[in-house]
């Protein structure tokens, strides 16, 4: 078994006893920033509920701090939310949409949550090293994002 099919494995025995969410993101977030060395900051941003034109951040992990905020409309992750599609970048230096958290974020990941279609909140993974998410990372993270997608639908 690959380390990202046993990730997935404990991350689905893990949502059937979460007590929330954010224990749930939480989890998610350490295990994967431990897991993977070119993983450095790990984290969830979600749909501000008082201002849905706003992505508020979420449990996190990693070596500093992130935007604390970022219109809907604004980055990368911005760019994954209106378009509800992963956002791979390899290179944020070629992309004009990168908001900086650290001058030595190198690559960018970036992958809507949905539930019954509607964005919910976003898993997104910066590494300091380019060329860090290959389409197997991609899809691990899309795998990921959808279980806790499926979460937040059943405790809706």
């Amino acid at each position: 078994m690959s380390k990202h099919q046993e990730l997935l494995q404990e991350f689905r025995l893990f949502a059937e006893t979460a007590a929330n969410a954010t224990a749930l993101m939480t989890h998610i977030a350490q295990r994967l920033h431990d897991e993977f060395s070119r993983y450095n900051w790990v984290g969830f941003y979600l749909v501000d509920k008082a201002d849905p034109g706003m992505l508020v951040v979420g449990p996190y992990v990693g070596s500093f701090s992130p935007n604390a905020r970022i219109p809907i409309n604004k980055g990368l992750c911005g760019a994954a939310a209106t378009t509800k599609k992963t956002v791979v970048v390899n290179d944020v230096a070629r992309d004009p949409r990168y908001l900086s958290g650290s001058e030595i974020v190198k690559a960018n990941l970036v992958v809507p949550i949905l539930a019954k279609n509607e964005l919910l909140a976003e898993l997104d993974i910066e590494s300091y090293f380019a060329n860090t998410f290959t389409k197997a990372e991609q899809t691990f993270a899309e795998d990921v994002a959808q279980l806790v997608g499926r979460y937040l639908e059943k405790k809706r």
